[in-house]
């Protein structure tokens, strides 16, 4: 089973997430050559986001590591990026059976109404297999342990999906019947809630309430995107001590990831919406008119404004608060690419203030720096582990350095499980056990609560 998954996830989202929603398409009773398109348009949006990724990873790796090279930015923990994590959760024992096992327990929550998530976002299920296998790894390579995490995870990631479903669709628009059940995303709910509280409580910030569309009003030109990334994509060319020509490069890439982002979300959008559209009308008719939400990929909607525009500043603040902060070891360099999927649910909460969402990002990206750093010692068994096993280079590790990765080693979720697993033990399990539970019965409340306001209401 191993084998056949990880032959399976080797094929890449492009490729398996067509094949998928066909299948799903037809499943659901979509005629062949919808579920195709459909199928393809979600290809070709991972295709797109392949491309924009490796612009940014390809283009800035070599500048940002010579811009640590020069200023002596060097730190312990080498970032592996997320294909690496992917490759490590994937190739282990927890990794092999986690879709199928992880599928039953979606099953399982919808019909005892715990959950109203039916979580169909099959590629980003390696987040659930990650934690699982370092669940697996630090615990003496115990599958029970590597389960146990992961399904815990999967869990409290489908509740929050179902709690923030609301505030979710309110924000984003024609996201109806939509929720997102990543749990990297959502670990960052906890802190927008939290943090935009105490942000409220300081007189006259009110006042500065700007979003996105604010902000080209108030710097004009250089408050689009597209010149943001212009000016950003520069700056590090500068300081990476670069020709003028490597300079002005690095901005029109920049700038190009910018423009070309909120593009390559909307074939996502053409792809899913169809898939998601009958998927309701099914599950509708299956669950006698009960409200199930869709899980879907937060890809959807990392292009909007505010989204672009905080990453965008945040890619230069973070280098340099991971140099400065104590105790950090950690040098996010492969995993910037991934601070779009930060904000997919603190903008809601947020409603796009530009400054709340920066300062959120930043406060959210400062704990990851830690949380990596505390997880690296497992991660790294974990890759050498699998590299040995396997020979993928995905998994290797420069000589003299730990393995990190900000997707998902920097997620409360994954943090607070690794804790409980590798420090608290059998005393940790109960914990987490306790809370899942807690969890599960809280969010059945509000459900049935819910479908009986409904009944009342008609």
């Amino acid at each position: 089973m191993e084998q056949v998954f990880s032959y399976i996830i080797s094929l890449g989202a492009s490729v398996m997430m067509p094949i998928l929603f066909t299948i799903i398409g037809l499943c659901i009773g979509m005629k062949f050559g919808k579920a195709l398109k459909s199928g393809l348009y979600v290809g070709v949006g991972f295709v797109g986001l392949g491309i924009v990724t490796a612009l940014l990873t390809n283009n800035f790796g070599s500048p940002l590591s010579e811009i640590s090279s020069l200023y002596d930015l060097q730190l312990g923990v080498f970032d592996m990026g997320w294909p690496a994590a992917a490759a490590v959760a994937y190739n282990t024992a927890v990794g092999a059976l986690i879709i199928p096992i992880c599928l039953g327990v979606n099953f399982l929550m919808l019909i005892t109404k715990t959950t109203r998530t039916v979580n169909i976002d099959l590629w980003n299920y390696w987040h659930f297999a990650f934690i699982g296998a370092v669940a697996y790894f630090v615990m003496g390579e115990s599958l029970a342990w590597g389960y146990f995490a992961a399904i815990v995870c999967y869990i409290n990631t489908l509740v929050m999906a179902d709690l923030t479903a609301s505030k979710f669709q309110g924000y984003y628009e024609s996201m109806e019947g939509i929720s997102i059940p990543q749990p990297f995303v959502q670990s960052f709910t906890p802190f927008a809630m939290l943090v935009g509280k105490g942000l409220d409580l300081i007189p006259g910030f009110s006042k500065l309430d700007i979003d996105a569309e604010g902000l080209k009003k108030k710097f004009g030109v250089l408050g689009e995107p597209l010149v943001l990334g212009v000016i950003v994509g520069a700056l590090i060319g500068v300081l990476a001590q670069l020709d003028i020509k490597k300079i002005l490069f690095l901005g029109v890439t920049m700038g190009a990831v910018m423009e070309l982002i909120p593009r390559i979300t909307r074939l996502f959008i053409d792809g899913l919406m169809p898939i998601s559209e009958k998927t309701q009308e099914v599950v509708k008719r299956k669950f006698s008119g009960r409200k199930i939400y869709i899980g879907m990929s937060p890809a959807l909607v990392i292009g909007h404004p505010t989204t672009l525009v905080v990453s965008l500043l945040l890619i230069p603040v973070t280098l340099g608060v991971a140099v400065i902060l104590p105790g950090n070891e950690f040098l996010p360099l492969a995993s910037l690419a991934g601070l779009f999927y930060v904000f997919v649910m603190v903008l809601p909460y947020t409603k796009g203030n530009v400054v709340k969402t920066f300062i959120v990002g930043l406060i959210a990206l400062i704990v990851g720096l830690y949380f990596v750093t505390d997880m690296a010692p497992a991660f790294t068994q974990a890759a050498h582990t699998v590299f040995e096993q396997t020979g993928d280079n995905a998994a290797k590790t420069p000589e003299g350095f730990e393995a990190g990765s900000l997707d998902f080693a920097s997620s409360l979720f994954g943090w607070v499980i690794y804790k409980c697993v590798n420090n608290l033990r059998w005393i940790g399990m109960a914990v987490l056990a306790a809370f899942t539970l807690s969890m599960m019965y809280y969010n059945r409340r509000c459900i049935v609560a819910d479908e009986s306001e409904s009944e009342k209401q008609e």
